[in-house]
């Protein structure tokens, strides 16, 4: 919720081609981006995208927000069947609590919505096996207008107040925040709830105003991509837009939050819900119900109660999905899931029914003979040997769950293990986790993956005896991964990591204990059928044998063709920039694709090249094909003297070449480096410190020599 203005700039740093195309371009295969990895809040908490209600969508601060509602909407939880299908959040919004703190300082209940205080509300729904969650702000105030005390200040003492009330769920606000910084707020708050050992979870709600995609992810559960949604096609389509291109950031434990549901509140059709309630779903977004649920009609209940497309929202893997296609209001986005299918949405977003197809190819999993097909709200199954379309109503979504007969080869680039799906995993203690520890017990009880000091966000934790198969179908080239007895197992524990091509070992780390550092490990994999990562215990037993496979990096596919390439003219995989899309042969424009000029640099017009904005990072597959970079580098003329940034090249995340600081006034740079070998080139852009107004960067005449 925000009431207050808050005019700022849309500032989407992930924005990708897909973006540019929602706005009307061709059809093309649109590259997924990849954002600087964080580790995940460490609170056990969503690792899958959290389910519930919260009542501003359909109260507001209107009298009939109270105690009898909220308890109301508990047991129609219950009855009428959405708890059985994994809505277990029971949230409260803004105007709960009085005016004024008390004498202590504390927050109180407003006694006339709230006649048994909090608590009695909280053990009320707890009683119903669901988990209760309430709302402050990360300010003085909160956001309605009538000004009921915020967070700001008091963090420590509210944080142990809602502690003892039991709360499960905060959503925390960006209203009259006196311009403190964003990110000492809501770390503050976050720290607080830490502190109080509960497991509360932590949905920070903060408009998308200073990027939380870029560093909300360590401090809470999910975090506010947009302004708010309200209960029209043109605000959830909107909204949607916008989440779209942050896939990236999201994942087990973090989620990008396009704000709460609308459905059955009556503002859009049935066919326009069922496309909120699949956009959502395909964007692994938050489920909250925010219609009330004490008298829903059978059409909202059906749509909320759809269990094929909430199992999409909830896939293990962890997935967002991804725009891959778009031409004139018909967009397709595909979602990896944890059995190796893939999710499609077929959105028809024109006001005519239309004709929406793709192939299995274009979603990312070609390779088999045959293909099954789901519609995940007709229910009618089908099969497919590749292409893929459906007839869609204006303003609707066709949705597919689309699994293949046989396995199917990783994509081509490089991958991290944890994000693609294995054959089989067979554990010692607890499941596999992805981008965790193991932790013997239930899926994501782990923490962060960490091996001799050194902290991953990426990986397997395991434990031995441990057995992990990846189909690669002879496509893939090599694996690199770190491997070490994860620091959580204090009291010893020793393995031996080893990796092997079909039955072949190619790597062996020899034994590893808790003391040891990690080991850096390199695999052949050319030819290989299947990949198998082993861990056995280290001839002790399997005592304290937390064994972590770190930043697993799988290259598969061939790089660019022999000769010399215009980077511009080549397919990357993923393009972050600080506004508006990565132009190929423009400057920057900052809004849509297109809108830039010719690169510019000290009057020197460059025809090949790629436009960026500070923060930017664009990475290239070189499937070890190549072996240099160079380009000239410099701030774009249509920004005049202002604007100051850095160029950065990135060898297999090694730094290769640095610019130092380049600003409007100064000359063009050349840089270049050596990428011998190399699966990945990275080209980065900074602010160099001083903020990213005008910070329109050139990579003029970018060349790549491969062999």
């Amino acid at each position: 919720m925000t009431a207050e203005p808050h005019n700022f700039r849309q500032h989407l740093t992930a924005t990708l081609t897909a973006l540019a195309l929602l706005a009307g371009g061709v059809t093309v295969a649109v590259e997924i981006a990849s954002a600087p990895v964080a580790a995940a809040v460490d609170n056990g908490l969503a690792r899958t995208p959290q389910m519930g209600f919260n009542n501003w969508n359909s109260t507001h601060c209107r009298a009939e927000f109270n105690e009898s509602m909220v308890e109301g909407i508990a047991d129609a939880f219950v009855t009428r069947g959405l708890k059985d299908v994994g809505y277990t959040y029971v949230n409260i919004d803004d105007c709960w609590a009085l005016p004024n703190r008390d004498a202590s300082g504390n927050l109180v209940p407003d006694p006339v919505r709230f006649p048994h205080g909090i608590k009695a509300v909280a053990d009320y729904v707890h009683a119903k096996g669901l988990k209760f969650g309430l709302y402050s702000s990360a300010g003085t105030k909160t956001c309605d207008t009538q000004g009921f005390p915020g967070g700001l200040g008091h963090e420590q003492q509210d944080a142990a107040l809602w502690a003892s009330w039991g709360v499960d769920y905060l959503k925390y606000d960006n209203c009259n925040n006196n311009g403190v910084d964003a990110k000492q707020r809501y770390r503050a708050m976050g720290d607080a709830l830490k502190a109080t050992g509960r497991p509360i979870l932590y949905s920070i709600c903060e408009w998308g105003s200073n990027q939380p995609w870029t560093w909300a992810s360590g401090t809470g559960n999910s975090w506010r991509t947009t302004g708010d949604i309200s209960d029209s096609w043109s605000s959830m389509i909107n909204i949607a837009h916008q989440n779209q291109p942050l896939a990236p950031y999201a994942g087990p434990g973090g989620w990008n939050d396009p704000d709460m549901l609308e459905v059955g509140n009556g503002g859009m059709t049935d066919t326009e819900y069922r496309t909120h309630f699949s956009l959502w779903s395909q964007m692994a977004a938050p489920l909250l119900i925010g219609s009330d649920l004490r008298n829903p009609s059978a059409a909202t209940l059906a749509i909320l109660k759809n269990t094929d497309v909430i199992a999409v929202d909830q896939d293990p893997l962890g997935k967002q999905g991804t725009v891959v296609s778009s031409s004139g209001g018909l967009v397709v986005m595909s979602k990896p899931l944890a059995d190796g299918g893939r999710s499609v949405t077929l959105t028809n977003e024109t006001t005519a029914t239309r004709t929406i197809a793709t192939t299995v190819d274009a979603l990312g999993i070609g390779g088999a003979s045959s293909y099954a097909l789901k519609d995940l709200w007709s229910r009618a199954t089908s099969s497919t040997t590749g292409a893929i379309s459906a007839s869609v109503p204006a303003h609707g979504t066709v949705m597919y769950r689309v699994t293949p007969g046989t396995p199917v080869p990783p994509p081509t680039g490089l991958d991290q293990l944890s994000d693609l799906p294995w054959t089989s995993a067979v554990n010692g203690w607890g499941p596999v986790e992805r981008d965790r520890s193991n932790g013997e017990q239930a899926a994501g009880d782990g923490r962060t993956l960490t091996v001799g000091g050194t902290t991953y966000a990426k990986g397997l934790g395991t434990h031995a005896a441990s057995d992990i198969t990846y189909y690669l179908g002879g496509g893939c080239l090599s694996l690199s991964v770190d491997v070490g007895v994860d620091d959580e197992s204090t009291a010893g524990g020793s393995v031996a990591f080893r990796i092997y091509r079909d039955d072949a070992l190619v790597a062996d780390s020899g034994l590893r204990t808790a003391s040891d550092p990690p080991r850096h490990l390199t695999a052949d994999l050319r030819g290989g059928g299947k990949l198998r990562l082993v861990v056995s215990d280290g001839g002790d037993g399997i005592t304290y044998d937390h064994a972590d496979w770190a930043n697993p990096q799988l290259a598969c596919g061939r790089g660019p063709s022999a000769g010399t390439h215009a980077l511009s003219d080549l397919a990357w995989t993923s393009a972050v920039n600080g506004w508006g899309p990565v132009e190929r042969d423009r400057s920057n424009g900052e809004q849509a694709a297109g809108d830039g000029k010719a690169l510019t640099l000290n009057g020197a017009t460059y025809t090949k090249g790629l436009g960026t904005h500070a923060a930017s990072v664009v990475t290239y597959y070189l499937g070890g094909s190549c072996t240099a970079f160079q380009a000239t580098v410099g701030v774009d003329d249509e920004v005049g003297t202002k604007g100051s940034v850095a160029f950065q090249v990135y060898r297999d995340g090694a730094l290769a070449a640095d610019s130092g600081k380049v600003t409007g006034a100064d000359a063009a740079k050349a840089v270049s480096a050596d990428v011998s070998g190399a699966q990945e080139l990275k080209l980065v852009v900074t602010d160099s410190g001083d903020g990213v107004d005008y910070d329109h960067a050139d990579w003029a005449t970018p060349q790549l020599t491969c062999t």
